[in-house]
């Protein structure tokens, strides 16, 4: 019986995705959620993974393009910021100057920081637009998560059709983080990824919670005239033959 671990991302990221992560918790659809720091709805999406049960199963969603920072230094650089507020335009090939990767670690762990601080105890970690993934990034979000006793991290994604010269990048970086001494699920994938409820046993799945124009809960996969469009979220533990498993599990 394969074990499946479904996170919801962008917890605190604005009020109608954090509302929707809430609804999939009450519906048993995810196991986890991963919360950004630097998000608009944070103070309040604190209050309702309390009132709603969930704050033992948050991890930390880190971010350095969306939002504004919690840290000055990187707002200098241009390469990330524009008039303060990440601008989306990171280039993950090009080499990091020192004085980035300075600001960078200094970044991530006031986000790390900012979310112990409102008593929640990170349960693992992934990131905005799969940031930590990149070559020069993913050692500083490593040494981040070590110094504050993160040791779950989520896979570069390994399902589904993948070019060749991407599944080999994409490979060596999965061995990299297992050589880390960092604890992984075996296969990370969208939903699009699987054949119906066909899933590889210790898989984690991403999702994205939202309301689409008409109030229907959906797996955001875009915009559409300002509102989110994507498909209804697969009831995965509904099905017999799977076995869902939050990352405390892991």
């Amino acid at each position: 019986m394969p074990t499946v671990t479904i996170n919801a991302d962008d917890f605190g990221l604005n009020e109608h995705c954090s509302k929707a992560i809430a609804e999939t918790f009450a519906k048993d659809l995810v196991t986890d959620t991963t919360m950004m720091a630097t998000g608009e709805y944070f103070d309040e999406a604190v209050i309702l993974a309390k009132e709603r049960g969930f704050i033992d199963k948050i991890g930390i969603h880190l971010n350095l393009t969306e939002g504004v920072p919690l840290t000055e230094e990187i707002k200098k650089l241009p390469r990330f910021t524009t008039d303060g507020r990440f601008n989306k335009q990171y280039d993950r090939t090009k080499r990091l100057t020192p004085a980035e990767k300075d600001a960078i670690y200094e970044e991530l762990t006031a986000q790390v920081r900012k979310i112990q601080a409102a008593g929640i105890a990170i349960t693992h970690a992934d990131s905005h637009h799969h940031i930590h993934t990149g070559i020069y990034i993913a050692p500083i979000a490593a040494r981040v998560c070590r110094e504050h006793g993160i040791d779950k991290i989520r896979l570069h994604r390994n399902a589904g059709q993948i070019s060749f010269i991407k599944r080999l990048i994409k490979q060596r970086f999965n061995q990299w983080l297992k050589k880390q001494g960092f604890i992984t699920t075996d296969w990370f994938a969208y939903v699009m990824d699987i054949d119906g409820f066909n899933v590889p046993d210790n898989t984690e799945i991403m999702i994205h919670p939202d309301y689409d124009r008409d109030g229907r809960l959906i797996d955001r996969r875009g915009m559409r005239d300002g509102c989110p469009v994507g498909n209804p979220i697969p009831p995965y533990g509904a099905q017999p033959q799977i076995t869902l498993r939050g990352y405390k599990e892991l």
